[in-house]
């Protein structure tokens, strides 16, 4: 099981398609910690932001989507940089989507029936990046020829 382990990681390792790994990865990590995050605060076993100004977290998703965007462009060519701007904008996208339903409705319903909207743009998402990167991988034909090695 552990040859099968390290086979599998070393396979993504040298993908071409890491990048678009590290994205699914990073948006379904993130989008469990923040419901997790925010079901505690609900519950009131973490404190909750009761200030004058609450900042969805939305807010700075966008940000780490206009970073990670610009900077993943400007500098595709370095793996490193390249990866690492794929987990930021993994995680922007997590942060932004989650409210979807801020965007929709203009209004705080993250809780209310209305809420279920992010949800469900968060199912959508996993679905589309999903089937983006099956895509990419039968197109590249790179199963064909591990089919054809064994």
């Amino acid at each position: 099981m552990l040859n099968g382990f390290k086979s599998i990681l070393h396979r993504i390792t040298d993908s071409k398609r890491l990048a678009q790994i590290l994205v699914l990865l990073s948006f379904l990590i993130t989008f469990a910690i923040v419901r997790l995050i925010t079901h505690l605060q609900r519950l009131e076993i973490l404190p909750n932001q009761n200030g004058i100004l609450h900042i969805h977290h939305l807010v700075p998703g966008i940000f780490l989507l206009i970073i990670s965007g610009y900077v993943g462009i400007s500098f595709w060519a370095t793996d490193r940089s390249r990866h690492f701007m794929a987990v930021l904008f993994g995680v922007g996208a997590a942060l932004t989507i989650d409210e979807f339903a801020l965007w929709l409705y203009l209004k705080d319903v993250y809780w209310l029936k209305q809420g279920r909207d992010s949800i469900d743009a968060i199912i959508y998402a996993i679905i589309i990046l999903s089937i983006i990167f099956v895509i990419s991988e039968v197109h590249d034909h790179q199963w064909v020829r591990r089919v054809l090695k064994k």
